[in-house]
């Protein structure tokens, strides 16, 4: 550096400071170059004026056209004042023609035709034009001129202009040829051409693209004015040698003429006209068509692409914008059903941009009336700043962005959606976007999106909650699809159907509390107070509130938060509260009291705001207490009876005297001051001595968030964690290593049966099925091990987020081989989640995508019965596929409801197929209505994530189930156990899943019952010989005619009557025709039935040796496989906020809405006291996870 310094010349002496100030620095040898002086010339300044600059250009055509249409109207006015009946008296020798009036075709008068009557005044003006226009004309030539004068010397417009003008510059030098005819009519077409030109210059200047269908519209019309315009003027001009004719005469005869009419009272009667109008007809003839077939070719791509959206529209009315790859008449479909099912977006538009072609089914769609005035399909990109702005984009009120699902590269679909986001949002910047991703590690690239839906983050996780609280996934469903719950119509044949399709009609709504009737009152009180009187007095859930300063949601934040006139209120009901009508109701006598009621919700139960409910319902739940139950273990039973490990309710003891009578549901309190931190121990699991044995020993357990996120912008979960991680090698389950020396999942002795998740390959959105079936609040003593099962080796990365849960393995293979599955553990399952595979998701024929899982999902089924099986399909159609039976009746019937709905054009045309009403199927597509309906409830993918675990807000609650047993059946109805549990534990219940015998209506018992005895003997091989020893049976079919034995052969009993009476007699042994008395045809054709009948069941058992035959092979231990389990003909569904007077049933499962634990702790610090049974390092982690 030094050396650099030294070699740094000093100044000349012209750069001192005293030489600038005293300006002798401008005495130098510099040069100043000026650029662009061929700019500065007079030719190029005058191109620059009259061609190049934009605006400037456009003045100049603008004033091109006016004196081309100027000059047209002095030739108007110039007919107008001519007579051609005085030329015709001047003349001297006109003895001959004045004898004739009408001349004929030969013989006319040319100089009518050569010469006319110009007035000196008009005769000026006309100059005047012509003159304008000569010069300019010949400077546009000059300024145009590029080499090839003839270029510019043969174009029509060049040569019309010669025409119209140079006569008028020569009757100024000869004064005798002033009164020469000049066809100034001719403008006409040069007005056409600087018409076009100055369309063209408007688009460049004001940067406002018009449509080509504008455009070319815009050239028809003007051909056909010219084209008539010229032919007027022409034959009236002619016509002055023949009839006469006036301006209007010459309009009539050519209107009549084009038309094709001819009436033939106006005709030309010399040559000359009669020639012109053959011409033009010619002419006419060749344009004319040429014109329409461009306007042909673009209504057709314009009817491709979809145009343009009015401006005017976009101002006056309200649209939104809805950008996707590929439109599917499916998608289609949920969009506009799920968007115009809220009154208010009635009077939007949607304008679909799309870079595909509009498909047919689409387009048949879209020309239905419901959909045609307000969708409005457009072809075109949204990177194209000119197609955001065909579909005014500035202007929407929101634009939708979808992901292709059926994309093979989901990333190369995400990176696709991702640049629409950018590319929207640097357009309009002010729009409101909604996003969908499909995988989540993309996410946090449109994090600047008013509302984002990650579609792996919510299937795994909905998945996984599908393990724990069954249906969750088709709870959500119907919580974000709008209804009315009219699906099905008002006669549905079955109870429960009449019951789910009202329930389904839930939705969460929400309300300001100062301006809520349902929550008003409730001002100042805790929130399980007003929750609990809200839903006693008015049947409203309320599920959650926010706080005004703060935006974030909290469901359940237990009695310890305080209502406040500003805070939303978030509750579940039919219908919002601005839709309810309010009746107060009557009691009635006591003598319609709970004999009166029927088990689930009849009609007149049904409540649509606030309705009067049953007299049992009033008796039930009068005051805060009940009035027929008594509890004398006070308090006490409170705090122990809730739903503490055993998630069962505490019967109250029975009291020896009136005075000792206390009511077993307690009241709320008004206001908490404080939590028992023995009541609420989050961190200090009570199950942690009992779990102690386990192959997996607990106490190596913490609490804690995971180390390790698998992508950016997952949210931070407190779960159950390893204290040490678990190495790599340990994670598979079906091969051994130096740290374990298992191989199947029976040699780790687990407490708790598999939950088995079959997969293509291990996807960041898997980490999102594991954390919350390892959330802290979930004991220990029931986390169900979970298996992996892969066809493709996880990504270390993967491993290293995953191997910090306890109880977390994975295998690698295939769902359709039974070694893989076997391996895996499936006999020790009790449920199996199969994830549909993204490789599968295109097929070239529509609907055929899920074709595999179904087939393989079969299978499984077959193999294993006992199994719970929740499938992920692609297309929600398919569904009816699930666990397919031919003859079953009853689904057939489902099936000609389900199309009943469809053409009803219901949100829901799948909800009474028996797997999705049981929550074992699920499609991603369901989730697209989440997006749409946030657009009216900007809440709803918030309280959706916080439902299944996704986020975990401080102070919110969590969803859970608890079952019904029969100690809980002393609670009765659905509105006293919502009391209970808020009295005693602060959860608030929102739906209930049932399950329940399959009932079929009378006219299909027969043909039913034949199929249930076909599963009967599928699945209950084992009992058969039980049944066979029961004593002998009478053989019915033998006494009786063939045609009532036939029928009877359908009941199930005679069915077993017959099976067992064929046995008998193969062991007895084949008997000729002489030992057989009585036997005929048709006994002979029932014991074929019989035999084939038997050979159905042989299946079951081939199954059975099948799968125990591959267990031996693999070394696998048998005992304790039982494919023979019978899961019943049963059927289940899910009520959501029923009616407080529905009766609870024998094992119904009713999902809650549990307080946050952590919120309930006291402010203890770090001084809080740990379990003795764990470590130090437990007990110094375990402290230090308080802190959050």
């Amino acid at each position: 550096m030094v050396e650099l310094e030294k070699e740094v010349l000093p100044l000349p002496p012209r750069y001192r400071f005293r030489d600038l100030l005293l300006g002798d620095w401008q005495a130098d040898d510099r040069v100043q170059v000026e650029f662009y002086v061929n700019e500065n010339t007079f030719k190029e300044r005058l191109k620059l004026f009259f061609i190049k600059n934009q605006r400037s250009s456009l003045r100049v055509r603008l004033f091109n056209f006016s004196l081309k249409v100027l000059s047209c109207l002095l030739y108007m006015v110039r007919v107008l004042l001519d007579d051609p009946q005085e030329e015709r008296q001047d003349c001297l020798d006109c003895s001959k023609q004045n004898a004739s009036v009408h001349p004929s075709r030969t013989q006319f008068d040319w100089s009518l035709i050569i010469w006319v009557n110009r007035p000196l005044p008009l005769w000026a003006l006309q100059v005047l034009v012509a003159f304008i226009s000569f010069f300019e004309t010949m400077l546009l030539v000059y300024l145009s001129y590029k080499g090839n004068i003839w270029e510019q010397v043969l174009r029509v417009p060049f040569i019309l202009e010669m025409i119209s003008a140079v006569p008028f510059v020569i009757t100024v030098i000869l004064p005798s040829l002033r009164n020469l005819f000049i066809p100034v009519f001719l403008n006409c077409w040069l007005a056409k051409h600087a018409l076009e030109n100055m369309i063209n210059d408007l688009h460049r200047a004001i940067q406002r693209t018009h449509s080509a269908m504008f455009n070319q519209v815009l050239i028809l019309i003007c051909t056909l004015v010219c084209l008539m315009f010229t032919c007027i003027c022409g034959i009236q001009h002619l016509e002055r040698a023949g009839n006469n004719l006036t301006l209007f005469d010459s309009l009539y005869f050519c209107v009549v003429t084009f038309s094709t009419v001819g009436f033939g009272d106006v005709t030309p009667q010399i040559w000359p006209s009669q020639l012109l109008v053959v011409i033009m007809i010619c002419v006419a003839l060749i344009v004319l068509p040429i014109q329409f077939e461009q306007l042909a070719f673009l209504w057709m791509e314009r009817q491709k692409s979809g145009g343009n959206y009015s401006r005017y529209r976009a101002q006056t009315e309200k649209h939104v914008v809805l950008c996707v790859s590929c439109l599917k008449i499916d998608l289609l479909m949920d969009f506009l059903n799920e968007f115009f099912a809220h009154p208010r977006l009635q009077d939007y538009y949607v304008v679909i941009l799309c870079p595909a072609e509009m498909d047919v089914q689409v387009r048949r769609v879209l020309h239905v009336p419901l959909w045609a005035q307000r969708v409005i399909y457009l072809q075109g990109s949204a990177l194209k700043d000119q197609d955001l702005m065909r579909a005014k984009m500035d202007d929407a009120e929101a634009c939708f962005i979808l992901s292709n699902r059926f994309e093979v590269d989901r990333f190369a679909a995400d990176h696709q959606t991702i640049l629409r986001a950018w590319a929207v949002k640097d357009f309009a910047p002010n729009c409101p976007l909604y996003v969908q991703i499909l995988k989540p590690e993309n996410k946090f690239h449109v994090k600047f999106a008013d509302h984002v839906v990650c579609e792996e983050e919510f299937k795994y996780a909905m998945l996984a909650l599908n393990c724990v609280c069954p249906a969750t996934s088709t709870l959500i469903t119907l919580l974000i699809h709008s209804s009315r719950g009219q699906e099905g119509g008002a006669c549905s044949a079955d109870q429960w159907q009449r019951t789910y399709r009202r329930c389904s009609a839930n939705e969460v709504h929400h309300i300001c509390l100062e301006e809520s009737k349902f929550f008003g009152e409730y001002q100042g009180k805790s929130f399980t107070f007003a929750s609990f009187h809200a839903h006693k007095k008015y049947g409203v859930c309320l599920i959650g509130v926010r706080r005004l300063e703060n935006a974030n949601i909290l469901l359940n934040p237990g009695p310890g938060h305080i209502m406040g006139g500003s805070d939303t209120c978030f509750y579940i009901n039919i219908s919002k509260e601005e839709n309810s009508a309010f009746v107060r109701g009557h009691r009635e006598p006591t003598r319609g009291g709970p004999k009166g009621s029927d088990r689930g919700v009849g009609p007149q139960t049904i409540y649509h705001g606030l309705t009067r409910l049953p007299v049992h319902s009033i008796i039930a739940s009068m005051g805060t207490v009940a009035i027929d139950l008594q509890d004398s273990s006070g308090r006490a039973s409170r705090t122990e009876g809730g739903l503490g490990g055993a998630n069962t309710l505490a019967l109250p003891a029975t009291a020896d005297s009136a005075e000792e009578r206390r009511h077993s549901i307690a009241p709320v309190l008004e206001l908490v001051d404080g939590v028992n931190s023995a009541t609420f121990d989050p961190l200090g699991d009570q199950s942690e001595d009992e779990g102690g044995d386990e192959g997996m020993c607990v106490c190596r357990w913490v609490k804690g968030y995971p180390l390790n996120s698998p992508y950016i912008g997952s949210s931070p979960a407190l779960c159950h964690l390893l204290q040490e991680k678990m190495p790599f090698c340990c994670l598979r389950l079906d091969k051994a290593c130096h740290h374990i020396p298992f191989e199947d999942a029976r040699s780790y002795g687990f407490k708790n049966k598999l939950i088995i998740v079959s997969a293509e390959s291990a996807g960041n959105g898997l980490y999102n099925f594991i954390a919350p079936l390892r959330a802290y609040y979930r004991p220990k003593k029931e986390l169900n091990p979970i298996v992996l099962l892969l066809e493709n080796i996880p990504e270390p990365d993967f491993l290293e987020a995953i191997c910090w849960f306890p109880m977390v393995f994975y295998t690698v293979g295939s769902i359709d081989n039974l070694d893989s599955l076997l391996r895996c553990g499936v006999t020790f399952a009790d449920t199996m989640v199969v994830v549909d595979k993204e490789s599968s998701m295109i097929a070239e024929e529509d609907y055929m995508a899920d074709a595999k899982t179904i087939v393989n999902v079969q299978t499984l089924f077959r193999l294993f019965p006992a199994l719970s099986i929740i499938t992920e399909l692609t297309h929600p159609a398919n569904m009816r596929f699930m666990q397919f039976k031919v003859k079953d009746h009853y689904s057939l019937a489902l099936s000609k409801l389900e199309k009943k709905e469809r053409e009803r054009g219901s949100n829901l045309v799948f909800m009474f197929r028996l797997p999705f009403a049981a929550g074992k199927v699920f499609s991603v597509s369901m989730l697209d209505t989440l997006l749409y309906q946030s657009f009216v409830k900007d809440y709803m993918i918030s309280i959706t994530r916080l439902l299944l675990g996704l986020d975990s807000m401080p102070g919110s609650g969590f969803l859970c189930a608890m079952k019904i047993t029969e100690e809980d059946l002393w609670i009765r109805t659905y509105g006293r156990l919502y009391q209970k549990l808020c009295s005693s534990t602060g959860d608030i219940p929102i739906g209930i899943y049932r399950t329940e015998a399959q009932k079929l209506p009378v006219s299909e018992v027969p043909s039913q019952v034949s199929i249930t005895v076909e599963d009967y003997e599928d699945t209950r091989e084992p009992r058969e010989p039980l049944l066979s020893r029961r004593g002998p049976h009478r053989n019915s079919t033998s006494s009786e005619p063939p045609s009532t034995s036939s029928h009877s052969s359908d009941h199930p009993l005679l069915r077993r009557k017959s099976m067992q009476w064929a046995r008998r007699l193969s062991r007895k042994g084949g008997r000729g025709p002489s030992g057989s008395k009585g036997v005929t045809g048709s006994a002979a054709e029932r014991i074929s039935q019989q035999r084939l009948t038997l050979f159905r069941r042989s299946e079951r058992q081939e199954l059975n040796s099948l799968v125990r035959t591959r267990m031996k092979h693999l070394g696998l231990s048998a005992t304790g496989f039982n494919g023979m389990t019978d899961q019943g003909n049963r059927l289940s569904y899910i009520l959501i906020n029923p009616s407080p007077d529905t009766r609870l049933e024998l094992h119904d499962v009713v999902y809650l809405i549990r307080p946050d634990p952590l919120s309930l702790l006291p402010n203890q610090g770090g001084t809080r006291k740990v379990s003795n049974s764990c470590s130090e390092g437990h007990r110094f982690h375990t402290q230090n996870s308080t802190h959050l």
